[in-house]
Parts: structure tokens; sequence; C-alpha cells
């Protein structure tokens, strides 16, 4: 085996010595890395041509290996594995690859060039599939299949699936446009690729295991489909009639299956017949799916494969094993003992003297079933070809036959190898018997579907079998159908039966067959129906008295008639007495001559049998020997027959009394009815009658069964209700026995219980009287300690709300400090302001005014430079050129003056603006301000209010009350905190929110109903405490007076504005 290590470079030869012819492995290609670690390939394909493909290692290189050429290259290095590679089938130099980052890459492998990136894929793409024109692409991961278009590398359709339902593999049919797709549940669908309309879907069977297809394969011409998985079966579905056509058993070795590749052949026109199955040893096996039978293998437990690829052209093989190496296979090498010439079967016969010509002289038969005899050690035989006279025109046209077949030929072979080649015996058959193969009249008998006579067939005539059973059933169903004697015939299914196992496939000729037979090697068998046909049989008893009447009067002393000894052997064909090996070379020769040969078989079969016949003496024997098989030899037996053939005399020759054969006709079945129709009739007739009274009579029993077990039934049912009728009354008396002794003893229970029951009532009194007291007790303290956490909370909210009024006087005091700052700010603001316009206004009057007086001096200059330089004008001349000057002069200055009115009516609005920016803030402080004393305010009423409630309650003594109220109260005006008394009283305050003082001074008692905000204590000093209105009334003052000031501010403002406006007029009418 050559091994090739392409290690680190980047192109070189594949092979350094071309491969010996047969071998089947032509080189090995590995590649090694540093620290000699074998980098693994991944995957490999091949182009279109077959003569290189494409492989891609571990490490994300991809390599070309061209066979025909003997080179490899490197081509790109992706940087990371491939997990699929495929060729572009328009542009034969691009190639895409499928990485690990779930993206598409196409590169073109001569100037490795990256063409396009391809992105979509949340998952390994698994599979490329590429259309049979180029133009599109499908690739295949998981949870979707996506439709690309190569020529735009855009995306056309995506494919979404459930996520319980994985995707297996998608790709396109060959020669078509339809998609197919396979799922993780075992659905097949084809699509349309360019309407994506869903075409149809294959059936998958329901019956038996379920396969979970994996591996799929179609060959070139698109019309046959293969599926397998985790099983050792494979279904072969064809894809014109979208069903599945045959289910291929596998060895048991297999147990799931990875691949499946069919091997192209170049004169197959794309109709593949060799499958190879990858399996989990490693090793590829390869069947031919129509005979199911093993042709070569691939791989060994040892070195095991893990993918292949196959050439289009069927020339090479290429497959990663499981090492990470690549094996380039020759398919010709493989298949070099399949193309072996069969080992030739004529003998030659070698001799001295007159014996010589004959030992050379051999046959060569001109057809595909004999080859050219081996060479030989010695000198080469003559070789003879037998060619017909040139003047037997028309005997050559008798023995011409379908297919280009010639029988005087066929006769010629069978004689000298005593039988046809197994592999081309059916067609031979076929040839011989000239079948017409009528399959519309065939069709036309099997659609009357089964035949009476024939639905109980597998009660006679069991079979193991269900497919040949059925098989039987329809052939003898169609024969019934074709004429009404087979339905009557008893020994039909034995002549019919050899002939249905061998054509089980092809049940039409089988038909045919066997209805050829019965017409030409069964002729007068039916004259003497339902008897056997004794003038069949006599001939035969003829023919045995002339060639051995010893036998024959053996077999009459012993009572033996030709009904015992020879129509066994007809009326089953001889299967019986032949193994199928034996059957078949004998119906070779059958066929192959005139139908009476079938007798002289029959008789060569009893005379080649005769020392056992002689010894037999009892009828049983003979029976027994006519119906099992007998250690004879098949070759001396037709000797025997091809020489009764020949020394039989005319007059008692079966050839006189039997037709020649004739064939069936074409496009309908020739009508059978040599048989005596009114027996036949009368049979069917009574058959029928039988039939009915038999249905009659099974109906009548079927109802005397029903009414029997009905019957039965009955009296069962009737039987088992006395005996429980019995078993119940017997149980009644012992439950009520049982009753009386539970009542007993539940009396006297119930004494004991209302024992116990006064017992548990006193001390159940005792408890609760115990608990009653304990539960007072501590009522009594939950009670005071609640009473003494109310204090507690009292004096933390009395604490708490003087601070947060204490804080809330002091916010107000700042906010209205810094309203007075900003009212400072915005006055100096608005005083800056006005100083700047007005700086403005002066600088632009001052600005105005020198220009003015410059072009004043100018003009001067200029008029007394025209008066100098232009004495001789005219006087009217100046003064008009004077006039024009100033209208200019005054229209000029009107504009400007114009252009300062805008300016300053654009800085009036914007003081305006400002203005009512100004009066926005001012409103929303004051709302602000309002809030948060109404805030404190209600917080205070409701301290207050909560204060009072506390208040109302009774307590021990008047004194203690006053004293308490005084307290409170001392403590509200040293704080400035609003207090409420205890009784209800009307506090009156006016609009600007300052409380009314009382008009007259009050005795202490007094005080405590009628005391304000703004009152305070008698016993105090006379120096007055401010209240909350009070300060609110200040704020709302200070807040008025704050925006006089800023009314006033606005208008003189606006004064002096006005009158700077006037001013510059006025200066402006001045420079005029």
């Amino acid at each position: 085996m050559d091994v090739t290590d392409i290690g680190n470079k980047e192109e070189g030869k594949v092979w350094q010595r071309k491969p010996a012819p047969g071998k089947s492995v032509l080189v090995t290609v590995v590649r090694t890395a540093q620290q000699a670690k074998t980098v693994r390939f991944l995957h490999v394909t091949f182009d279109t041509t077959g003569d290189s493909f494409l492989a891609g290692d571990h490490h994300g290189n991809i390599y070309v290996f061209d066979i025909s050429r003997n080179r490899f290259r490197l081509v790109q290095k992706t940087g990371q594995a491939c997990t699929a590679l495929a060729f572009s089938l328009r542009r034969t130099t691009e190639f895409l690859v499928a990485l690990a980052d779930y993206t598409i890459k196409c590169f073109d492998k001569d100037t490795k060039q990256l063409v396009s990136w391809m992105r979509g894929h949340e998952g390994a793409v698994s599979s490329i599939s590429v259309h049979s024109s180029g133009r599109y692409a499908i690739t295949t991961s998981s949870d979707t299949a996506q439709l690309w278009d190569l020529d735009t590398f855009q995306r056309k359709r995506k494919l979404n699936i459930k996520q319980s339902v994985g995707i297996q593999r998608v790709f396109f049919l060959p020669l078509s446009n339809t998609i197919l797709s396979c799922f993780s549940d075992d659905s097949i669908f084809a699509w349309e690729s360019d309407t994506l309309f869903c075409k149809y879907q294959l059936p998958v069977p329901d019956c038996g295991p379920k396969i979970s297809y994996k591996a799929f394969a179609v060959t070139r011409d698109g019309k046959s489909f293969a599926a397998g998985g985790r099983s050792n079966l494979l279904h072969l579905f064809c894809l014109d009639s979208r069903q599945l056509i045959r289910v291929i058993q596998m060895p048991t070795q297999v147990r799931t299956v990875r691949q499946l590749e069919f091997l192209p052949d170049s004169f197959d026109g794309g109709a593949s017949q060799t499958l190879g199955v990858l399996s989990q040893d490693g090793v590829m096996r390869f069947i031919n799916i129509h005979t199911c039978k093993l042709l070569f293998h691939m791989g060994s437990h040892d070195d095991a494969i893990t993918t292949v690829a196959v050439s289009p052209n069927g020339r090479h093989v290429v497959a990663i094993m499981d090492n990470g190496s690549i094996n380039v296979y020759s398919v010709q090498s493989l298949t070099q003992e399949l193309n072996k010439p069969p080992p030739s079967k004529v003998a030659v016969v070698s001799g001295d003297g007159a014996d010589q010509d004959l030992s050379n002289l051999n046959v060569k038969v001109r057809s595909d079933v004999v080859q050219r005899p081996a060479k030989s050690s010695g000198r080469r035989p003559q070789v003879k070809i037998l060619r017909p006279p040139a003047g037997s025109t028309a005997e050559d046209k008798e023995n011409e036959l379908p297919a280009g077949l010639n029988k005087k030929r066929l006769v010629a072979m069978l004689k000298a190898f005593g039988e046809y080649p197994a592999k081309y015996r059916m067609f031979v058959w076929r040839s011989l018997l000239c079948l017409p193969e009528n399959h519309a009249a065939y069709s036309s008998l099997t659609d009357k579907g089964l035949h009476s006579a024939y639905l109980t067939l597998h009660d006679k005539y069991p079979i193991k079998s269900h497919k040949l059973q059925r098989g039987l059933q329809r052939v003898l169903s169609a024969f019934a159908h074709w004429a009404a004697i087979f339905g009557e015939v008893e020994y039909l299914p034995l002549v019919a039966f050899p002939f249905v196992k061998l054509f089980q496939n092809n049940p039409m000729l089988c038909f045919e067959v066997v209805a050829t037979v019965i017409v030409n090697w069964g002729q007068h068998w039916f004259e003497y129906f339902p008897n056997p046909p004794l003038n069949i049989l006599s001939m035969a008893e003829n023919v045995l008295a002339h060639h051995d009447k010893e036998l024959l009067q053996h077999l009459v002393d012993c009572g033996i008639t030709s009904q015992l000894y020879v129509w066994p052997l007809l009326e089953t064909l001889f299967s019986e007495v032949l193994t199928r090996d034996e059957w078949l070379r004998l119906f070779d020769n059958i066929f192959s001559n005139h139908p009476s040969f079938l007798l002289m078989a029959c008789v060569a079969y009893i005379t080649c049998c005769r020392e056992p016949l002689l010894l037999c003496s009892q009828k049983q024997d003979f029976e027994y020997f006519f119906h099992h098989r007998n250690n004879l030899d098949l070759g001396a037996m037709i000797k025997e027959a091809y020489r009764l053939m020949g020394s039989t005399p005319a007059d008692i020759h079966p050839r006189t009394m039997l037709s020649d054969f004739t064939p069936l006709t074409k496009g309908q079945y020739p009508v059978f009815n040599n048989y005596p129709e009114f027996i036949v009739e009368y049979q069917s007739r009574e058959r029928e009658k039988i039939r009915l009274q038999e249905m009659e009579y099974l109906r009548e029993r079927q109802e005397v069964s029903a009414l029997r077990a009905d019957f039965l039934r009955r009296q069962a049912d009737e039987e088992a209700y006395y005996a429980q009728q019995e078993l119940l009354q017997k149980a009644e008396e012992q439950r009520r026995n049982i009753l009386a002794q539970e009542e007993e003893k539940l009396t006297q229970q119930r004494a004991k219980l209302a024992a116990m029951k006064r017992e548990l009532k006193v001390k159940e009194l005792q408890l609760l009287d115990a608990t009653k007291r304990r539960f007072l007790k501590h009522q009594q303290d939950l009670r005071a300690s609640q009473v003494q956490r109310l204090d507690q909370e009292i004096s933390r909210k009395m604490d708490l709300r003087e601070r947060e009024t204490a804080a809330a006087v002091q916010d107000l005091e700042v906010r209205q400090m810094e309203l007075e700052a900003q009212r400072r700010r915005l006055e100096q603001h608005l005083f800056k302001e006005q100083e700047r316009m007005g700086r403005e206004v002066e600088e632009e009057m001052e600005i105005r005014m020198r220009k003015a007086e410059r072009e004043e001096e100018r003009y001067t200059e200029l008029l007394h430079s025209t008066e100098t330089n232009m004495q001789g004008l005219e006087e009217s001349l100046a003064e008009a050129c004077q006039l024009g000057l100033d209208s200019n002069w005054q229209r000029e200055v009107a504009e400007r003056l114009q252009q300062v009115e805008a300016e300053q009516e654009r800085k009036r609005e914007r003081l305006a603006e400002l203005h009512r920016q100004t009066l926005a803030e001012e409103e929303r402080l004051a709302d602000t301000m309002r809030d948060v004393a109404g805030r404190k305010w209600d917080e205070v009423m409701s301290s207050r209010a909560q204060l009072q409630e506390q208040q109302q309650q009774p307590l021990s003594s008047a004194d203690t009350d006053g004293h308490k109220q005084t307290g409170i109260r001392t403590l509200c005006l040293t704080r400035g905190l609003p207090h409420r008394p205890i009784a209800t009283t009307a506090v009156g305050t006016n609009t600007a929110g300052q409380a009314v003082r009382l008009n007259s001074p009050t005795t202490p008692k007094q005080a405590g109903t009628n005391l304000c905000l703004n009152s305070s204590s008698p016993s105090e000093s006379t120096s007055t405490d401010f209240s909350l209105d009070r300060g609110r009334a200040q704020l709302d003052s200070s807040e008025r007076q704050l925006l006089k000031e800023i009314r006033e501010l606005r208008q003189k403002l606006a004064a002096r504005a006005r009158e700077g406006s006037s001013a510059s007029s006025q200066s402006v009418h001045t420079l005029s």
C-alpha cells in the first residue's frame, strides 16, 4: 500500500510510484503536523468530472487532489474545521465550505480568493446540496434549511420547523427541480424548488420497527431513492410511482446504517443498481438492489471507514478512515472478481488416432450465456462455429425466437451442457414459450378478485410464506376466471405451485407460463374430467409396454395401474420427486422439445427406477415411491427420455396424437374449452348448491350455537342467582347475630361513656373557671401596657410635630430671603440691560453722526473741487446735482432710521418676553409657597384634632384636666405652635388668612374655650409670639410689595426706552 504524507506541503504528487494494476487501494493520504501528530481529514467531495476531489482537515486546510494528473495542492486555509464541502456546478473553480462558526464561505480554488460569505444558520451545517444547474444551493442544519442563490449569494427561502422535529437532510433531486426533505420523524416530503409547493409525501410503512432514517441516496436519474437508519433494513422507493417498492435486509452484522451511496455505471443510464451501505462497524458493503446479493465490501473492523464519497463517473471511491487518513479505492479493482468470466463448461476430450478430430471439435455458441473456453496448457483447441446451411431458410425462420435467439442453437447448447445458464434461464424460457405478455388481459382477470373456489385454499394447501400463498391464490383465481374448469380441477395448485415459487415477483409471467404448459403439455388432460386423462395415461402405458414389458407385467401383477405410476408425476410435474435444480434441468429439456417429451420423461423416470419398483409389491409402497424423492441420476433419465423419443414406433408415439407447440395469442388469451362443459357446469352448479347449503347449515348451526350458548348462560345465571340468594340468607343470619352482640356491647360502652362524660364535664368547668380568671388578669395587664404605649406615642408625636413646625418656619424664612435676593438680582439685571442698551444706542448715534460729518466733509471737498475744475458749467446744472445729492442723502438717512426703529422694536419685544417669563416664575413661586404653607397648616390642624380626641377621654379629676390643658397651651405658646382647646370653638379668619383676635380679655376658663392662635397666656409676659397665620400674612404682604416694585421698575424701563428713542429721532432730524 502506497502511503503519502503531505505534511505541511502546499503542493506535490499524490503517489510517488504508479499503483500496480489490480490493487484496490491506490494510495493512502495522511497529514502529520509538528511533533508527529496526525491531523484528521473530516470531509471529501468530488467535482463533476470525477477526476479530482476536495478534502478538508481538522485545522481548516482545504486540499484539491487531482487523481488523473497525480497532483495535490493547498487551496485555502480557513482557520477552523469544516462541517460540509461541495463544488459549484456552474463555476467549476469555485467551491462551498461550511465552517464550525455556522457560516458558509465560497472560495475560488485557482485564485484562492474569498468569493462570498453567507450567514444565517444558528447551528452547524451538516450538508450542502447544489442544484444540477448550479444556480441554487441548499444548506441544512439540525433546526433549519436555507435556499441560496449562487449568482447573488443571497438567501431566497428558509425552512423553519417545530423544535420537537429535527431535520435530517434536505437536497435537490438530480435532473429535476424537486427538493426532497427528510425529517427526524421519518417523514419525507418533495417540494417544487421554484414555488416551494409540496408535490407529494413518500409513504413510510406503519408496521414493523421504526427505522429512524439517518442516511439517504438517490440514483443519477432521480428515479430510485434509498433510505436507512438505526436498523439493518433499507427502504427502496420508486420516485415515479411514489411508492415503497422493496425492503432490503442487510446481514446481522449491520445494526445501524451511517451512509448510503449509489455506485454509478457508465452504461446504466443513471439507473444505478449497486448500492454502497456504510454500517456502524466501519465496513461499506456494496449490494445489488435487484438481486439483493452482496457484491463486494470495503474496510474492516481494524481499518474502519468514517465517511465516503463516490466519483460521478464511478471509477473511484474516496474514504476517510477512522484514523483520519484518506484511502483512494479503484472501483475496477474492487469489481474485478465480479467481472471475471464464468469457468468454461466445455470439456475437451483428448485422445489419439481417429478420435483426434473429435477431441478438437468444440462448439462456440454466440450468446451471452457461455464465454470462450479457457486457455489450456497444451495446444489451443480448434473452435468451430456452427452455421446453418445456406438453403435452409424456412427451417431457420421456424427456429427463430423472440429477442434474437435461435431454438436450434439453444437445443444444441442444452445437449452440450445439459441445462441453460441459471442467470439467463428465465429469459430463455420466455423466448422458448413465446410468452405474449398480455398485461391488459391479465389485469382484467386479476381485477375480478379471488375466485370462490380458492377462498379457502390455505386450509387445503397450507404454505408457510404468506406472500407465496397470496401469489398462488391470485394465479389460480385468474385461471378460474379464464376457464370455468380450472375452478373445479383439484390438482391445478400442484401444477402451478413450482412456477409460482419460481416467478413470485412477476405473477403475469407465472400465469402465462402455466397457461402455456396446460395448453401444450397438458393436451387432452381434461377430456375425461373429473377422472384422470385415461387417453394420456394409455399413451404412456403403451410406450412402457413397448420398451419394458417385464416392468409393466410386474405392475399389472401388483394391481398397479397408470393412474398410480404415471398420473402422480404428471399432476405434480415432477415437483414431488425432484429437487429444485433437477426440476429446472428437466424443464429446460421439456420446454425445448415437443409436448410429447413430458410423457417420455414419465416413462424414462419409471424405467430408470425399475430395480426398486420390481422389489415393491404393496400398493402403499408404490404410492409412497411416486410421491417422494428417490435416488435418481437425472442426466441418465433425460438421456433415456431422448432415447425413447427417438426409438418409439410412430404408431404408439405420443407425437402422433399430440399437437405441436402453440404459443398463447397476443392481446387476448385464447378460449379454453377442451373439457366436458356439461360436467363442469353440473359440478359448478352442484358446488354452488353445496356451498349455499353449507352456508345455510353454518348459519343455522351458528344460530343453534347461539341459542344453546344463551340457554347455558341463562341456566348458569339462574343457578348462580339461587346460590347467591342462599349465601345472602346465611350471611343475613350471621349479620343479625353479630348485630345483637354488638348492640349489647354498645349499651355497656354507652353507660361507661356517660360516666366518663360527667367526669370530663366537671373537669372542663374547673378548667374554664381557671382560664377565665387567667384571661381577665391578662386583659388587665394588656390594657395597662396599651395605655402606657399610648402615652409614649402621644409624647413622641408631640415632639415630632414641634420639630416639624420649627423646621417649616425656618424653611419659610429661608425661602423669603431667597425671593428677596432673587428680586434684587432681577433688578440689577434689568438695570444692567438698560444701561447696556443705552450705551449701544449712544454709540450707534455717535457712529452715525461721525459718518454723516465725514460724508459732509467729503461732499464739501467734492463741491470745492468741482467748482475749481468745472468753472465753465452753468449754475443750474450745479444746483440740480446738489438737489439730487441732497435727496439721496435724505433717503439713506430715512432708511437708517427705519432700521434703528426696527432694532428698537425687537429689543422692546425681547423685554416684553423677559417680563412675561418673570411673571410666570413669580406666579410659580407664589403657588409653591402657598402649597407649602397649606400643607403645614393641615398637618398642624390634624395633630391638634388628634390631641383633642385624646384629651376627651375621662380622667380621674377636673383639676388634673385643667392642669394638663394649661401645660399644653403653655408648651404650644412657648414653641410658637397652634393649640386647639378641648372644647369645640369657632375660630374665624379673614380673607388675608390672618387670625381674628378676641375683642375683650377673658378669664382663664374662658381662655380655655375661646383662645385663638394669636392669644397669649395671662400668666406670661406681654411680649407677642407670632403664630403660623401671622407668618403667612407677612409672606403675602411681602409678595405683593415685591410685585409692586417689579411693576414700577418695568414702567421706569419703558419710560427710559421711550425717551431714548425720541432722543435718537430728534438727533436724526437735527442731522438731516
